[in-house]
């Protein structure tokens, strides 16, 4: 068992790790994608990941179940704000938010968790400020879903 500090979301039947410093913007981003009509609400601030029947699968700490910090509001049930809680995803992509990158970078190597390997996608402020990374995400999923 692994706890990260980071936020996690569910895309239809797929788990997104959200990873980066604190003030990134992992749970504002997790809200956003939680919100589409397909996504649902896993974990914020600790994430407790498993490995199951060799795949990574995450949910949140019990502390924090169901519940979302946002920056100047508190803590939050996610469903005060009428997005869906999900108790557990299996993981499919890792997100790392970043300050800068690269304008134009190499393929990022693969997220290493628990002895596994999840995809990698890595959004900087300025992506991320323009509102293209729930974009970039489904992109990411929709290239490496097996």
């Amino acid at each position: 068992m692994l706890t990260l500090h980071g936020a996690c979301i569910a895309l239809c039947e797929t788990g997104i790790l959200i990873r980066g410093p604190s003030g990134a913007g992992k749970s504002s981003l997790a809200l956003l994608l939680a919100d589409a009509a397909d996504g649902a609400f896993v974990a914020d601030d600790r994430v407790v990941c498993t490995v199951r029947e060799g795949r990574l699968v995450a949910c949140p700490h019990p502390s924090l179940a169901g519940q979302v910090e946002i920056r100047g509001q508190g803590i939050l049930p996610v469903a005060e704000l009428g997005i869906p809680f999900r108790p557990e995803v299996v993981l499919d992509l890792a997100v790392d938010l970043v300050e800068t990158a690269p304008r134009l970078p190499e393929p990022p190597e693969a997220a290493a968790l628990l002895g596994l390997t999840l995809p990698r996608l890595v959004l900087d402020r300025g992506v991320r400020a323009a509102g293209l990374a729930p974009l970039l995400i489904r992109a990411a999923l929709r290239k490496h879903r097996p």
